[in-house]
């Protein structure tokens, strides 16, 4: 199944998302929250990885969450019938009408919202599930503590019916402030006697804060094989596997000189006579500009065996292309097979060599890149 803005582009660039990958990551989220239901976070396209391909390999979740009401509607178009949770709710009163029409879940996290719901009369014929968020600590959206009740009670009065609901700021780095600790006792202390099911734990607090995973879990990025502290190790503990691989090949070699320079700016200079390799990749692709010289990529060892070595990036990557020291790879050549991130070589790897998370690279691969689910 190939899908691409041009399918007439023949350059060698693919993404390929494998979608047993999705379902062992999702059997291992079942193993460490064995008694939580699961959201799958599918938002911004499932984190780059194509609605449909997360579809296909996360079929046996309890739900999808996800942002837009748009997305929600594919989901429904491609025949998904089980839970959908609109994340951030509602973003206007007109969107109200077909949120019901598609039995979706819905966040509140605003008197606004509340308002909309309240005056709305439901004639659909089933209830309609409300995850009411609060701000135990994040300061980004939900009820303050001294809200909440009030906004738990109207919504209640009004007939929905009611789920508990907050996010962790800081699951992933255990000496932050406000801890998940601070957090946990916060949310206990306000809904104390508002009887109903809790969503929690984000993919950092599935990992490591067991006791604060609630009736629901929403795991994100772990669901795709990538860390939430950007540490690849965290990963490997886990027991997760990659879902998304991009590969593309050597378009050209380069026989360089001892101090010849490579790419725009000069800024790589060889410290002796060598081969670099050119890569059909660059920022357009989605790879980062920022990476530095000797961020890691695969390469083939030409045995046929899909066997290879782990070789630098060397220079600045341009718009289209990169380029590679190939001094660890003597038998590299023109059409040899390059992974820039996946099973050999880490997202998370190359988002820490290139200043950012491993989250923006997955999200980041460009219309352009063809993309094959497997």
């Amino acid at each position: 199944m190939i899908s691409s803005a041009n399918r007439l582009i023949n350059r060698p660039i693919l993404a390929t998302i494998h979608t047993d990958a999705f379902r062992h990551n999702l059997s291992r989220i079942r193993e460490l929250a064995p008694e939580s239901k699961i959201w799958s976070v599918v938002k911004a396209k499932a984190y780059g990885h194509n609605l449909e391909a997360a579809l296909k390999g996360l079929e046996s979740t309890d739900g999808f969450a996800l942002l837009d009401i748009a997305d929600a509607q594919s989901l429904r178009d491609s025949g998904w019938g089980g839970r959908i949770l609109l994340l951030e709710g509602l973003f206007s009163h007109d969107e109200l009408e077909l949120a019901i029409q598609l039995k979706c879940d819905l966040v509140v996290h605003s008197q606004k919202q509340v308002e909309w719901l309240e005056s709305y009369q439901n004639h659909s014929g089933h209830p309609i599930n409300v995850f009411l968020k609060l701000n135990s600590g994040m300061n980004r959206l939900g009820f303050r503590p001294d809200q909440y009740r009030t906004a738990y009670h109207r919504l209640h009065s009004a007939g929905y019916r009611l789920h508990h609901m907050t996010h962790f700021a800081n699951a992933d780095q255990v000496e932050r402030s406000p801890s998940v600790g601070q957090q946990l006792e916060c949310f206990d202390k306000v809904i104390e006697g508002l009887d109903a099911p809790t969503s929690l734990a984000n993919s950092a607090a599935i990992l490591w804060h067991r006791n604060a995973l609630g009736d629901w879990v929403r795991p994100g990025i772990m669901l795709y094989g990538v860390s939430p502290t950007g540490v690849h190790a965290d990963i490997v503990r886990s027991e997760l596997q990659a879902v998304m691989q991009l590969r593309s090949e050597i378009i050209d070699i380069q026989d360089l000189k001892r101090g010849d320079h490579v790419g725009y700016g000069g800024r790589y200079q060889a410290p002796e006579d060598m081969r670099i390799g050119v890569v059909a990749c660059g920022y357009a692709d989605g790879y980062p500009r920022h990476a530095e010289d000797g961020t890691p990529v695969w390469i083939d060892a030409g045995n046929g065996q899909d066997e290879g070595v782990i070789c630098p990036v060397v220079g600045q990557v341009s718009m289209d292309m990169l380029t590679i020291d190939l001094r660890e790879a003597p038998n590299a050549r023109i059409g040899s097979i390059v992974e820039l991130w996946g099973g050999e070589v880490p997202v998370d790897d190359v988002a820490q060599m290139s200043g950012t998370i491993g989250y923006e690279l997955i999200c980041a691969l460009a219309p352009r890149v063809p993309v094959v689910i497997k």
